[in-house]
């Protein structure tokens, strides 16, 4: 159920911020979250009295200022944000695009001033994704390839405190495999599906021999752009040490071959490393896709999400 303007007005005033009921604007894309985009009405300045807030104490707006509301759909949709929080303040030196700076982070919301930019993909009323960049251009996919290779060379060590899950390549390989075993104990799967992700998991061709600090979700949902560059990235809730492609392939899927081998092109020419058959594995990457669905809808039990689940798994036809 959509949470209403007043009781997003009510949650924000409990953590020290004023909105102006008319700036309100909800984005109903994210299945942990719930975003709420406002302008505060005046400036103001207070400690929460929330009993649930771990860190949003002397939370301080000025007036009209843009602030982002992450809004958790269910209670466990908070269990990694500790870890999110950390790995954030771990890595924002190193790294030229803006990240959230959370300045509320209870149990029942977290919210940060607004990032530069604007969002590659929303939702429209009615939930079509509406598109605001050409994702053919150039200058985005060289912008996303600079962004990718200076995260992907943090070392790992620097976030050794924040407690994200630290996966070697053999672990991504075999943590694919136990979710397909346990998504097909789970649903009914069609045969050309379970075959292809049984193919792509035992050939070593397409696997990579090295674990990076990932994103994990990055597509224009989740990257701040102005004049077609990244200016800001959001939503660090899947990040995790593990494989380089994940922060691919949802470019891979979306864009141009062109523009797909451009980001490749600035990745590598700022460091990052590829292999042979890198870009089929991105594909293998999407084509896997009910995999994790599935494993969410059986974490959540959320019989919804155990029925579209099930449609991708086993699709009419």
């Amino acid at each position: 159920m959509s949470a209403t303007v007043p009781q997003i007005l009510q949650l924000a005033a409990a953590h020290g911020l004023n909105l102006d009921p008319g700036s309100v604007a909800v984005n109903e894309m994210g299945l942990d979250f719930r975003v709420a985009l406002a302008t505060t009405a005046s400036s103001f300045s207070s400690s929460s009295s929330s009993s649930s807030s771990s860190s949003s104490s002397n939370t301080v707006a000025d007036a009209g200022q843009r602030w982002v509301l992450r809004i958790p759909r269910r209670p466990d949709a908070m269990d990694r944000a500790e870890a999110e929080g950390r790995l954030l303040a771990a890595i924002r030196p190193h790294l030229e695009v803006a990240i959230p700076d959370w300045a509320v982070h209870a149990s029942d919301l977290i919210a940060y001033p607004a990032l530069p930019g604007e969002p590659g993909l929303t939702l429209d009323g009615s939930g079509t994704p509406v598109w605001h960049l050409d994702i053919a251009s150039q200058r985005y996919a060289r912008s996303l390839g600079a962004f990718l290779a200076q995260l992907h060379a943090i070392d790992p060590a620097e976030t050794a405190g924040a407690g994200v899950e630290v996966l070697t390549p053999d672990a991504v390989r075999e943590r694919w495999r136990r979710d397909i075993e346990r998504v097909r104990s789970a649903f009914t799967v069609a045969a050309s599906l379970a075959d292809r992700w049984q193919a792509w998991v035992d050939a070593d061709s397409y696997w990579p021999d090295v674990s990076v600090l990932t994103h994990g979700e990055v597509y224009p949902a989740h990257t701040l752009v102005k004049d077609e560059e990244v200016t800001a990235v959001l939503d660090w809730t899947t990040a995790r040490v593990g494989d380089p492609a994940m922060d691919f392939a949802i470019h891979h899927a979306a864009v141009p071959p062109e523009a797909f081998r451009a980001t490749v092109q600035e990745y590598v020419r700022r460091g990052g490393c590829v292999w042979p058959r890198f870009a089929e594995h991105c594909a293998e990457i999407m084509a896997a896709g009910p995999v994790g669905y599935g494993i969410f809808a059986l974490q959540t039990g959320a019989e919804e999400h155990r029925q579209s689940a099930q449609e991708l798994l086993n699709p009419p036809g």
